[in-house]
């Protein structure tokens, strides 16, 4: 199936997966597996863009509105690194060959739910396509990074909390260890394990569900971020997002007499209460995103996905409102890690959504998900590069028996249970301890 050996695995081929990678020395021998296409992960689908601090004078508010949007219980450590990295994440990633909205040669920055200015760099409306297709292009291009599709990892190969590799299986179900210095996951979010999701589908959280099985630190994991907006439609499958971008140049919310009913640019999470709200009052299934106030040629060139796909349903945003209901977005918790990416498992780091290093809180500020997945990404690539010597296992082979993993199907079935299971149960407890207090 493959080379079974390498200095480097990286479990996902999102934007923190491939950032890493490139970030790693050219004389490391890395490995990238994909559970869906390369291009099957959520960063692909980010829309609005990407922080970055725009100045010193700056910096005071972007915390402040950061912490906010968090309720205060992000790790101050950790935002002000994210912060103060971010301007050189943003050169990186031009070095790369990433693209950027520009005016005369300096940047243009548009404004989101929560912000207190202009700080966000974007694409159109396609930034996470723009930014993780430059870093797969990139990557390809690398003859020391080895890139597999529809490879799952269905276990890690561990012993007395070290991580020394993992299990992995083709698309035929065909089982193979593979032996690594160090294992780093970058597998996303878990929106595959709720009915309405704006991720893919088959995103569903299992590093999340292993974490638990080999006693490594999680945190947060009912911290789920609710996104206002996305299209309504009675189709199954991935709920498609409507930037919230939108309504930063303008566009408001109406209920279904075309009333306005809540400030649309407050947190993600207080706006989406506020369209539950009115639903419940009214009976509807779903609110209306009014694009009138933008002008015309703002939309078809700052929103053309958008537009197209909202036309495409039915609605075209230039002549009527677009129905839109929330779903469920991102995930703020994860597997627990330092600010060097670490978790609490030797030789294993986490990083993007798969990881809770504490910069998002209770709830995430519009467009730093791809700016914190960059940041803490190089991160570890980093603290990788300073351990000069990893622990090896002498009996590698003997710490697998790969018949265990027979059963691939309902070994997933029991991975999603599992963290459907420990969103409630710290949901629970969370509920009870803030009765208490």
């Amino acid at each position: 199936m493959m080379n079974k050996k390498f200095d480097v695995v990286i479990v996902g081929t999102g934007a923190a997966g491939l950032f890493c990678a490139l970030s790693l020395p050219q004389d490391k021998k890395i490995l990238c597996i994909s559970k869906d296409a390369l291009d099957g992960s959520d960063s692909f689908l980010a829309q609005g863009g990407i922080c970055m601090l725009r100045d010193d004078n700056d910096y005071a508010s972007y915390f402040e509105d950061t912490m906010r949007a968090g309720h205060y219980e992000n790790r101050k450590e950790s935002v002000e690194i994210m912060i103060k990295s971010s301007q050189q994440i943003i050169h990186d990633l031009e070095g790369y060959g990433v693209e950027f909205e520009k005016e005369n040669g300096e940047f243009v920055f548009t404004k989101e739910g929560a912000h207190s200015d202009n700080r966000i760099l974007f694409h159109a409306d396609v930034t996470g396509r723009e930014i993780t297709g430059k870093l797969l292009a990139r990557a390809q291009e690398r003859e020391n990074i080895t890139l597999m599709d529809y490879t799952t990892m269905v276990d890690w190969v561990c012993k007395d909390n070290v991580c020394y590799g993992i299990v992995v299986a083709d698309e035929d179900g065909k089982t193979e260890a593979i032996e690594a210095d160090v294992t780093v996951l970058a597998c996303g979010g878990l929106g595959g394990v709720y009915k309405h999701s704006t991720n893919y589908r088959h995103i569903s959280g299992d590093a999340l569900a292993l974490a638990l099985y080999h006693n490594v630190r999680l945190e947060n994991c009912d911290y789920v971020q609710i996104h206002p907006t996305t299209l309504y439609t009675k189709q199954s499958g991935r709920s498609f997002l409507i930037s919230e971008s939108v309504r930063g140049e303008g566009a408001v919310l109406r209920d279904k007499n075309g009333e306005r009913f809540t400030d649309e640019l407050q947190p993600r999470d207080v706006v989406s209460n506020a369209i539950f709200a009115k639903m419940k009052e009214q009976g509807t299934e779903h609110v209306w995103l009014d694009f009138s106030p933008i002008p015309k040629e703002e939309i078809l060139s700052h929103f053309p996905n958008i537009y197209k796909h909202c036309t495409e349903a039915g609605f075209n945003p230039l002549e009527t409102w677009v129905p839109v209901v929330p779903a469920q977005h991102y995930f703020m918790g994860g597997i627990y890690v330092d600010k060097d990416s670490k978790t609490t498992m030797e030789q294993l780091y986490a990083i993007g959504e798969t990881s809770c290093n504490g910069v998002h809180g209770r709830n995430r500020l519009a467009s730093n998900s791809l700016l914190e997945s960059l940041v803490f990404a190089k991160r570890a690539a980093a603290d990788i590069m300073t351990v000069s010597e990893y622990k090896k296992a002498a009996d590698f082979d003997n710490l697998v028996n790969l018949e265990d993993y027979a059963d691939l199907h309902g070994i997933m079935e029991k991975y999603h249970a599992m963290v459907v299971q420990e969103i409630k149960e710290e949901a629970r407890l969370r509920s009870l301890k803030e009765e208490a207090i």
